[in-house]
C-alpha cells in the first residue's frame, strides 16, 4: 500500500536542505526561505539573534496569515527571545521553533493535510 502523502500539483514540497539552500519543487533556493504551499520565496533576514519584527514582515504580512509558522533555526534548535515572540504574536503570528530539519518534515506533513502552514527557514 502506498502510504506517500497526496499532494496537489503545484504544491511546495521541501525535498532536501544542505549546502546554505534549500531543493523545493525540484527547485533549489540558496540561502534562507520562506515557503507556503503555494509559493517559496528566498529571506533576506538577520542571523538568528538578530531578528527583529521587520524580519518577518513577508509572513505577517500575507493574506491569509498561516494557522502556525515553523520557524527553522539552523542545525540545533534556538528559542525567540519572549518579548519577539509576544511581539510576531501581536503580528498574528503563530511561531513554532525547532531545527531547520525538522521545520522542513514537519512543514511536508502539515502541507499535506491541507493545513495553512508556513515555513520560515534559515539556511544551515
Amino acid at each position: 500500500m502506498d502510504v506517500t502523502p497526496l499532494v496537489r500539483p503545484g504544491q511546495q514540497i521541501i525535498q532536501s536542505y544542505a549546502g546554505g539552500g534549500f531543493r523545493i519543487g525540484g527547485k533549489f533556493y540558496q540561502g534562507s526561505a520562506i515557503v507556503w504551499p503555494e509559493q517559496t520565496e528566498t529571506w533576506v533576514c538577520k542571523p538568528f539573534p538578530e531578528l527583529s519584527v521587520a524580519d518577518f514582515s513577508p509572513l505577517y504580512s500575507h493574506d491569509p496569515l498561516p494557522d502556525v509558522v515553523l520557524l527553522g533555526t539552523g542545525a540545533s534548535q534556538i528559542f525567540l527571545p519572549p518579548d519577539l515572540r509576544q511581539a510576531l504574536r501581536g503580528k498574528g503570528l503563530v511561531i513554532e521553533v525547532m531545527d531547520t530539519g525538522a521545520a522542513c518534515r514537519t512543514y511536508n506533513v502539515l502541507m499535506a493535510e491541507g493545513r495553512r502552514v508556513a515555513a520560515a527557514l534559515l539556511a544551515i
